[in-house]
């Protein structure tokens, strides 16, 4: 495949890598889910937590400007 602009040319090879990353990610949030159900509920809970505290922040940050 050829991107637009000419900057980079994307190989046969690293799409392979690309897909082999992602499978192995998957497999490995699934093993964890099956093997830790209670730290990857955890994981998932500081995970929320971080992107609701960033929204309140900018939130808060907005409305001092105002």
């Amino acid at each position: 495949m050829y991107r637009a602009g000419g900057v980079s040319k994307c190989t046969e090879a690293t799409v392979q890598v690309k897909k082999v990353l992602s499978y192995g990610g998957v497999a490995f949030v699934a093993y964890y889910l099956f093997a830790r159900p209670s730290d990857a509920a955890d994981a998932v809970k500081g995970a929320f937590d971080t992107v609701f505290n960033a929204a309140d922040s900018l939130a808060q940050f907005v409305n001092q400007l105002a």
